[in-house]
């Protein structure tokens, strides 16, 4: 295996630029598209990078990228690339696909071909004459077309990089932990200012912040597919936790508190933080908005508020921010930031945002407004 691998971190829409950023903290040069985070490394970034990126959804090893508009070019060029310094003889390799404004439009056929072509290049390679065995460790291909542009990547990552582990209680449509990290990451909190999330349902943003507070890698509590991969030896890996045990600081105090509404969400909150190993980092209350008491300067609140999406619930939701509004513009040394979609917020909140930036929590198209505290 070469000493270096081309790496993909992937993005949800409009996060690309906060995962480049992360990957440049790690070291490493960058190229960013929609949707991915590109970039050259050595072999010991894969576990790095899983284990320390907060905000990519996974991280890919790119094997090739080519033009190709017959199947015969996607063939060839496929079994052209060397599969066998990623995939063990016994490996897995189960192949998905996507094809957006490309002439191979098919993507069962693509996926096919590319699994032949994988299949007839190992053979070869491992002198096998038969059927490959795949029952060893998982390398999952994907072929991606994109005009014509074929990219084709194994994934490093396994399980999404938002599964962290931590999560045992959850409510009915729970902040990914990726875009809970992004939110704060999208602000300048430092861990010396109080932070607060009024709608904290099952505690994401605050367990995020209590990690990004402390330093703690977010993948420290999980596997990651690569690791049964025979060619990154165990020492990466170990040097990876170790950076990971080094950098962490347990000690650093933080005041980070979580409301919500509903006393089972805080309750879940707080079983959630304990697996996160975060333990009384973080305190849970169980409060309407109308009774946050803010009582010291210079603090950020953070919030992911019910959007009123349903029939019915547009007036709650109105009611909800016009509180906040009351109660915030009273704290102008405090920042606040809110993702919604709730189209009138501004005006129920009572201020216009100092800055506003689109996002999309999973498919609901939402603008996450910032308002800029003036720092005592």
């Amino acid at each position: 295996m070469a000493q270096h691998v081309t790496l993909i971190a992937t993005a949800a829409m409009g996060l690309e630029s906060v995962v480049a950023n992360e990957v440049r903290q790690l070291g490493y040069e960058v190229e960013v598209e929609n949707g991915k985070v590109t970039f050259d490394a050595p072999i010991v970034a894969i576990p790095r990078c899983n284990l320390w990126l907060r905000t990519a959804d996974r991280v890919k090893l790119q094997v090739g990228r080519f033009k190709a508009v017959t199947f015969d070019e996607l063939f060839e060029q496929t079994k052209a690339l060397p599969w066998e310094h990623s995939i063990s003889e016994d490996g897995k390799f189960p192949v998905s696909g996507k094809s957006v404004k490309s002439t191979l439009y098919s993507v069962p056929d693509c996926q096919a071909i590319v699994k032949k072509a994988i299949a007839e290049r190992l053979k070869l390679k491992y002198g096998v004459a038969g059927k490959l065995p795949e029952s060893g460790a998982l390398f999952k291909v994907e072929v991606s077309l994109h005009k014509d542009d074929v990219v084709l990547t194994i994934d490093t990552s396994g399980t999404g990089l938002h599964k962290r582990g931590y999560r045992v209680n959850q409510g009915e449509a729970p902040l990914k932990e990726t875009m809970a990290a992004a939110l704060i990451l999208l602000t300048n909190w430092k861990p010396e200012y109080p932070l607060v999330d009024p709608f904290c349902g099952s505690g994401t943003i605050p367990i995020e912040a209590a990690l990004i507070g402390q330093n703690i890698a977010p993948g420290f509590n999980r596997s990651f597919a690569s690791e049964d991969w025979h060619w990154i030896r165990n020492n990466h890996w170990n040097e990876a936790m170790e950076e990971v045990e080094d950098k962490a600081d347990y000690d650093k105090a933080l005041d980070i508190t979580g409301t919500d509404i509903d006393h089972t969400m805080t309750a879940a909150a707080n079983e959630n933080a304990l697996e996160a190993g975060l333990g009384d980092l973080v305190t849970w209350k169980q409060m309407q908005v109308k009774d946050l008491s803010i009582q010291q300067p210079n603090g950020y609140l953070i919030g992911n508020p019910p959007y009123g999406q349903r029939i019915g619930d547009q007036e709650s939701a109105a009611n909800i921010y016009r509180q906040l509004g009351q109660i915030m513009i009273k704290q102008p040394s405090w920042s606040v930031y809110i993702l919604t979609a709730f189209e009138n917020f501004e005006k129920e909140y009572g201020q216009t945002a100092t800055k506003k930036r689109k996002l999309f929590n999973g498919f609901i198209e939402t603008n996450y407004y910032q308002y800029f505290g003036t720092k005592q």
